[in-house]
C-alpha cells in the first residue's frame, strides 16, 4: 500500500505507517501547514496510530515545524499511539538536542530500527 501525498509518501509495513518527508527544506509557513493537516489527517483515521517519520530528504526545518511534530506527538498519544523518528540529518538532530525535544521523541538512526522499534 502506497499513496503519494503532496509532500509526503506515505506507506504501510508491519502495520506501521510509514510517512516521508518529500521536501528537503521545511521552512514555509503553507508548507509546514499542509504537512502538518496531512498528518494529523493520518493520525485521525488510526485507531492507535504507530507513525514513522523519515527525515531522509529533510535538510532544513523551522520552528514551526517543531511545532507541528509536538502537536503531532499529542495527538498520538491522546490515541495510545505511538511515534518514531528516522533517519534526521546531522543538523536537524542538533537541534533537536538543543531544544530537548530528543527526550520526547524516539529517534532513530533507520527506517526499520524505527519500525521494530514501535512493532
Amino acid at each position: 500500500m502506497s499513496e503519494q501525498g503532496q509532500r509526503l509518501n506515505v506507506s504501510s509495513e508491519d502495520g506501521v505507517t510509514i510517512v516521508e518527508l518529500t521536501d528537503r527544506k521545511i521552512l514555509d509557513e503553507v508548507n509546514i501547514m499542509q504537512i502538518g493537516e496531512q498528518l494529523f489527517r493520518i493520525v485521525a483515521e488510526a485507531e492507535s496510530p504507530k507513525l514513522v517519520l523519515d527525515f531522509t530528504n529533510v535538510a532544513h526545518m523551522s520552528s514551526s515545524a517543531l511545532g507541528v511534530l509536538i502537536t503531532l506527538h499529542k495527538r498520538i498519544r491522546e490515541k495510545s499511539g505511538k511515534l518514531a523518528l528516522c533517519c534526521i540529518q546531522p543538523a536537524i538532530k542538533e537541534i533537536f538536542e538543543i531544544t530537548r525535544l530528543n527526550e520526547i521523541f524516539t529517534m532513530c538512526s533507520a527506517r526499520a530500527e524505527a519500525i521494530t522499534t514501535l512493532g
